[in-house]
């Protein structure tokens, strides 16, 4: 074995060049097969809906040639019944429109679990689009995908009562509204009914990383209780986060109430000593959040109008951890809808004793094995 002589001076620029290629290549490998794999799964759907649509066949067609598949395809998965299933509702529900070809960005990207659960829990295509987009552009994992869905994100994102366009810049304005959320579901807390700030701040912060999952991406947690000096004066923020692509610090004052005019003008002291006390010369000037039980729009857009300091105020609800509001966790389509679609036309009648699995245990393997051998 050859011996190893210390590095030169620029070795560790070359070794970080070389790794940095080598992962952009496997990173390009990666999106290639999957691309391949959605690309594959949409023309097997599409195949099977259109002798489906000519010939009028129904599940034994699909029973039989799974089987037939996974017979020819030794070692390959992914060609279950249920599987082939969803390959034709796939197809079905992407063939046409005016969105391109389902290999463009973003949908391509997506590995088949996320396509499944916008397949089943959404119903129409824009939404579909949506977070299609959200889940590349933040690299949500399904299980996030299908948390997002199930609590309505895309009709809570950027819905805040804020006087961000009147305090910030246009492009500034625009993308610290998008963080916003109204209301936040913090349906992790295990409880629906909080009493005390401090135990909703308690609460929060024993599940952080589902708090930073509803707060979105961006947020790095700073701390909690922050004590801020003022004249000999102690005062304490409930809790102190920096958003990266804000490049600012973002102040969230927690109430278990409703909205009052004069919690304004506490936040808005807040922001002030934060700016002066925290903030760096690089950040631009600080945000607040104020979360509160309940609040009337009207109300609070007459309290932040005038105020020079850039804040917004939402709603927070909380579940028991069984289910969401109904508002909230109704989404489409139903389970009965979805089984009469993934089922085919003639097997109405074993549809009684049909039982559903999870989406989790559908037969999928990774774009690297799927549809083609193992390797040796």
């Amino acid at each position: 074995m050859a011996e190893i002589t210390p590095a030169p001076g620029w070795y560790p620029e070359l070794l970080d060049s070389v790794a940095g290629r080598i992962e952009t290549a496997r990173q390009r490998t990666r999106l290639a097969a999957n691309s391949d794999l959605v690309g594959a799964y949409f023309e097997i759907g599409r195949d099977i809906l259109a002798r489906q649509t000519e010939e009028g066949w129904g599940a034994s067609v699909i029973d039989r040639l799974s089987a037939d598949l996974t017979e020819r395809f030794h070692g390959v998965t992914g060609f279950s019944p249920r599987n082939l299933r969803y390959m034709r509702t796939f197809a079905k529900e992407w063939t046409g429109g005016a969105d391109g070809s389902i290999l463009q960005a973003p949908l391509a990207e997506l590995p088949w679990y996320h396509h499944i659960a916008l397949l089943t829990k959404l119903d129409d295509r824009d939404s579909r689009l949506w977070y299609a987009a959200k889940a590349v552009d933040q690299g949500w994992s399904r299980d996030i995908l299908v948390h997002h869905i199930e609590s309505r994100l895309h009709e809570r994102e950027g819905r805040a009562v804020t006087n961000f366009a009147t305090t910030l810049a246009p492009a500034d304005s625009e993308l610290a509204q998008a963080f916003t959320r109204d209301p936040y579901v913090f349906d992790f807390l295990g409880m629906a009914d909080v009493k005390l700030e401090r135990d909703l701040e308690n609460a929060l912060l024993n599940h952080i990383e589902h708090f930073l999952l509803e707060l979105g991406a961006g947020f790095a947690f700073v701390g909690r209780q922050k004590v801020l000096d003022v004249g000999g004066d102690e005062f304490r923020i409930d809790l102190l986060f920096y958003h990266l692509r804000l490049r600012r610090y973002v102040v969230i004052e927690l109430k278990v109430g409703g909205f009052r005019p004069e919690h304004v003008g506490q936040l808005n002291f807040y922001l002030n000593v934060v700016d002066d006390q925290l903030r760096h010369p690089d950040d631009q000037p600080s945000i607040g959040i104020l979360l509160c039980k309940s609040k009337n729009d009207i109300v609070v857009e007459y309290a932040l109008r005038g105020v020079e300091t850039p804040m917004g105020v939402a709603e927070w609800i909380a579940a028991d951890g069984r289910a969401l509001p109904a508002e909230l966790a109704e989404y489409l389509p139903s389970a009965a809808a979805l089984e009469a679609e993934l089922r085919d036309p003639d097997d109405a009648s074993t549809a009684a004793a049909s039982t559903p699995q999870p989406d989790g245990e559908t037969e999928l393997a990774d774009p690297a094995s799927t549809l083609s051998t193992e390797e040796h």
